[in-house]
């Protein structure tokens, strides 16, 4: 994240004495990505952050790959997966590989425990609900659209403010950050990209909290969750700067691009990763020549997965989708819009579809539970009824 942030109280220098009215001195923290050269804050403690009573194994996670069948176009009815739990300890994994992992959970109410994430980033797509999610670098309250990036080893947990909570989760082994083409050689967002900082929601209202006692902290770090009771409590940072902060930006805030003829999927992405990218579609105008045709060509996902997330049940080039439906579209195979979808498209003037797409360059694994929900005739409905 290329923009400097900070919240309460500072030292004028970094790494200099810096006392608490008691005369002990603050704990500095230096929290960052890539060793010391990567994007980093520096945050000061009440109390020292390394301090822990107890530990132990709470879960090992099973990422349990559903059994190869043949290559094909594929859709998941998440709706049907009504399980429900811990924001952090239950999630459905539902589609995999070695960089990155989309997951589903619906949380039944806020965490009280303390969660940090030790082997990847983390995108949340709050596709219902709303709450507040805490940090030691302050609060960031969020509602459905919302994306909440969550950097790697960034403690937090959430408080909810409504009865339903639906959050996907995409994990990455690297770093999320946004599109290298958005930005200039100083780290701005230019003028041509589809938000700006100013649509990028930050930290706020940093509270301060010198307790001592038992706070339960869930590490997750080779895909186990080890429980860590730490002696005091973790949001006791009286401030912090730096370019290394959760933040939160909406789908609402982009700014589709339109042009006279279709656009390709590129126009719409968001975030980028290592080994893949997110994008975000949204209602829009469609395109404006009297001859363009408003749905998408049939393209060939050459060395790339296409995934796709129906936050809404409109797409204008898929039938047979609901809300919450999940499509893969996989390497090797060509894919468009069904029939009759091309020309419905033609003459329409808007589209009110919402959508999450994630495009992997390497393949994607099935889950057993995606699998559970799989709409198994979805590679026939490009067949002419």
């Amino acid at each position: 994240m290329p923009v400097y942030h900070h919240l309460g109280e500072l030292p004028s220098k970094r790494h200099k004495i810096y006392r608490q009215p008691n005369g002990e001195l603050y704990s500095e923290e230096l929290m960052g990505n890539m060793g010391f050269v990567g994007p980093s804050s520096l945050l000061y403690h009440v109390r020292r952050p390394t301090a822990v009573r107890a530990l132990r194994t709470v879960k090992e996670l099973k990422w349990e790959q559903a059994r190869r069948e043949p290559l094909r176009h594929r859709h998941f009815r998440t709706k049907q997966l009504t399980h429900r739990g811990d924001a952090f300890a239950d999630r459905i994994p539902l589609l995999f590989n070695h960089d990155v992992s989309m997951s589903l959970v619906r949380p039944t109410a806020g965490t009280t425990d303390f969660y940090r994430n030790a082997q990847g980033d983390e995108v949340v797509y709050v596709s219902q609900g709303a709450g507040v999610l805490e940090s030691p670098f302050g609060r960031i309250p969020f509602e459905g659209g919302d994306y909440l990036v969550i950097p790697r080893g960034i403690l937090h947990r959430y408080q909810f403010s409504e009865a339903e909570q639906v959050l996907l989760v995409i994990e990455s082994a690297g770093y999320i950050r946004t599109p290298k083409r958005y930005r200039n050689e100083y780290g701005q967002l230019t003028e041509s990209s589809p938000y700006s900082e100013r649509d990028i929601r930050l930290p706020q209202n940093l509270e301060t909290h010198d307790e001592k006692g038992e706070f339960k902290l869930i590490v997750k770090k080779e895909s186990t969750l080890t429980e860590m009771v730490l002696a005091y409590h973790p949001f006791d940072v009286i401030g912090w700067d730096g370019h290394y902060f959760p933040w939160a930006l909406s789908i609402h805030s982009f700014e589709p691009r339109v042009g006279r003829f279709h656009l390709p999927p590129p126009t719409h992405q968001t975030f980028e990763g290592d080994g893949f990218v997110i994008c975000s579609f949204c209602p829009r105008p469609f395109d404006f020549d009297p001859e363009a045709v408003p749905a998408p060509y049939t393209h060939s996902n050459v060395m790339s997965d296409e995934v796709l997330y129906y936050a809404n049940s409109e797409f204008m080039s898929r039938k047979g989708i609901e809300y919450g439906s999940i499509t893969l579209h996989p390497d090797g195979l060509a894919h468009g819009p069904q029939p009759g979808r091309t020309e419905a498209s033609i003459g329409q003037k808007q589209t009110d579809e919402l959508a999450v797409m994630m495009d992997t360059f390497r393949g994607l694994e099935v889950s057993r539970a995606a699998v559970e929900t799989e709409d198994r005739d979805y590679y026939l409905s490009w067949l002419e009824s």
